[in-house]
């Protein structure tokens, strides 16, 4: 852990994962604050990486994404020309939620969102299946979500 992030830095991150919208001044008010030690504070955070950025989260369902499928991609040959053109390649499709290197028989994992498993026949063959550079698709489709949780287990940091 970074070591120049104390305790009050803590409080910070674990609202602002769960509230980033939340005004300086309730902020600093949470954390027995005056305003601009508080904003000094996030504004350090952010320049050092450690806030990387604020977004909403939107429910997929709500926007017709009805389909969500775990990818495991192996590459023809283990190379950083091959890792760096599928990469490149997956950075331009926005159906691509997330893609990892990952240890095992596959090489990579990609976790795709589509409208429909229509959707997403039509995304492997169209986008994937274009990429010399794949051995194989495997894909596991998800049937229900349980839950996903996008905060960080900040409060088990010693």
């Amino acid at each position: 852990m970074n070591t120049n992030i104390d305790t009050k830095d803590l409080s910070i991150l674990s609202i602002l994962q769960n509230r980033g919208r939340i005004a300086i001044s309730e902020l600093a008010a949470k954390l027995n604050m005056s305003d601009t030690p508080c904003l000094r504070r996030v504004k350090k955070l952010e320049e050092a990486g450690v806030i990387s950025g604020y977004s909403a989260n939107i429910n997929p369902e709500a926007m017709g994404f009805n389909a969500m499928v775990y990818v495991f991609i192996r590459l023809t040959e283990n190379s950083n020309i091959s890792a760096d053109l599928f990469e490149n390649a997956m950075k331009k499709l926005p159906e691509v939620l997330e893609c990892s290197v990952i240890t095992g028989s596959h090489d990579y994992l990609l976790k795709i969102i589509a409208n429909d498993l229509l959707g997403y026949e039509s995304f492997v063959k169209k986008s994937l299946g274009s990429l010399t550079c794949i051995a194989s698709i495997e894909s596991t489709v998800v049937l229900k979500q349980t839950f996903a949780r996008g905060e960080l287990p900040i409060e088990i940091i010693n």
